[in-house]
């Protein structure tokens, strides 16, 4: 069994490092002696990641990148493998939501008149399309760009993050789970594409986790406690509680080893039983 999660010596590179999920998924990889680019927008943000890895023994890089941006992913990936000489591993951690990319919860005639309520009617195009951009555009070229040098060297893993708003269609963002939905797709095509090439391709769908990202939807400003929705959410999750970011590191060390080598093109709920449960 040892042998089976044993990833020692491997390169991980982590988009969206320097945030609250993925930071503590590059902490656990480097904490299984694997080598971790930490790779962010927020420069700062993936240094200081990067630096509590270093504190603990471990090896990481800091690269502040837009996945958005071809030749920025480009460079990053020279940098990369001029440091480690490889990359083995690819965790798309990038992504999130907008609030001008979010919605009331139902349509009702009245909101049309109510200039404080923002409806399907009034999103605005540009956020939308920007929420739609991070999550699936910002998966996609990253994996086409680390997903090259993975292919040429005869094998890797790229490990995607869905959502359940994927899996279980949730009010009020459409942009970020029709990118989810997307990215859920992508991640089967992908593994039927790379599967010749020794590259296994998979997916998490995290349930409800508290971020920066989420947080003003889930939890009430002024008071800290947990708005209408977060109640609904936590009403529908048979486990009773937000997950915690170590809640996923299980999952994603059997996905990036060879314990799961005859797995390759699904999109594992890691979510307290939320999926599993229809309200009754």
């Amino acid at each position: 069994m040892n042998a089976l999660f044993n990833i020692q010596g491997k390169t991980a590179v982590i988009t969206g490092g320097g945030g609250v999920l993925c930071s503590e998924l590059a902490r656990a990889l480097a904490a299984e002696g694997v080598r971790v680019a930490v790779l962010d927008y927020n420069g700062e943000a993936a240094r200081k990641v990067a630096g509590e890895i270093e504190e603990q023994g471990g090896t990481a890089l800091a690269v502040q990148v837009n996945v958005l941006e071809n030749e920025e992913l480009v460079s990053a990936k020279e940098l990369i493998l001029k440091e480690f000489g490889k990359i083995d591993i690819l965790i798309n951690g990038a992504g999130g939501n907008h609030p001008r990319a979010t919605t009331n919860e139902f349509f009702s005639r009245e909101d049309l008149e109510d200039s404080g309520v923002q409806t399907f009617f009034d999103l605005d195009p540009e956020a939308a399309q920007s929420v739609f951009n991070l999550n699936f555009t910002g998966t996609f070229l990253p994996s086409k760009i680390f997903g090259e040098a993975m292919a040429a060297q005869g094998g890797g893993v790229i490990l995607n993050i869905s959502s359940m708003s994927a899996m279980r269609t949730l009010t009020k963002v459409p942009a970020y789970s029709a990118a989810k939905a997307a990215v859920s797709n992508f991640t089967q095509w992908l593994a039927v594409y790379l599967a010749p090439g020794g590259v296994r391709v998979n997916a998490i769908a995290p349930g409800f986790f508290l971020t920066e990202q989420n947080r003003f939807l889930l939890t009430d400003k002024e008071t800290g406690g947990l708005t209408e929705r977060g109640k609904k959410i936590i009403a529908h999750t048979p486990m009773g509680r937000f997950g915690n970011p170590e809640d996923l590191v299980g999952t994603v060390l059997w996905l990036v080893s060879d314990a799961s080598a005859f797995v390759t093109g699904v999109v594992v709920p890691i979510d307290g039983g939320f999926a599993a449960f229809s309200g009754v």
